[in-house]
């Protein structure tokens, strides 16, 4: 596990970095109550992979949006009004997973249905207003290679 403390533009640079090593079949799942910066998180990183410009709205009513990027599809997926877990199944999930890649927040919502391997990032709050605690938990070897050096 790595962690780490920070501001806004920290968790956009964190991103951006993750960004960088993400490739097809990655799943991301970000943790973290309302307003902890899950969407700020997803909007970077999707930002790095298309245009600083791109639209990226929070997926809250639409519970999904897609990206297309040189990598892949960027399939960002916002769990938190699923009844059900396998309602997931319904918004395309198993093509995500197939060859997309995954950020999923409000996982949660679903857990048991995620692969093995897999980036859990755990967003909190810290003892300064304006600053998050990240805890970065990779699972399989491929997320632990490559977040060793972040």
């Amino acid at each position: 596990m790595i962690e780490t403390i920070v501001n806004q533009a920290g968790m956009e640079s964190l991103a951006r970095k993750l960004a960088a090593l993400a490739k097809p079949r990655d799943v991301i799942l970000l943790y973290g109550d309302l307003g902890m910066g899950k969407t700020v998180f997803s909007r970077a990183f999707v930002q790095a992979l298309t245009s600083p410009d791109e639209d990226v709205p929070s997926p809250t009513f639409t519970l999904v949006q897609l990206y297309d990027t040189d990598k892949g599809t960027v399939w960002h997926f916002d769990l938190y009004r699923l009844k059900q877990p396998d309602e997931v199944y319904e918004l395309g999930f198993e093509e995500a997973l197939s060859d997309g890649i995954s950020l999923i927040e409000w996982p949660e919502r679903a857990e048991r249905l995620f692969p093995r391997n897999r980036l859990e990032i755990r967003i909190t709050s810290d003892d300064a207003p304006d600053t998050r605690r990240v805890a970065l938990i990779p699972h399989g070897d491929g997320w632990n290679k490559r977040v060793e050096n972040l």
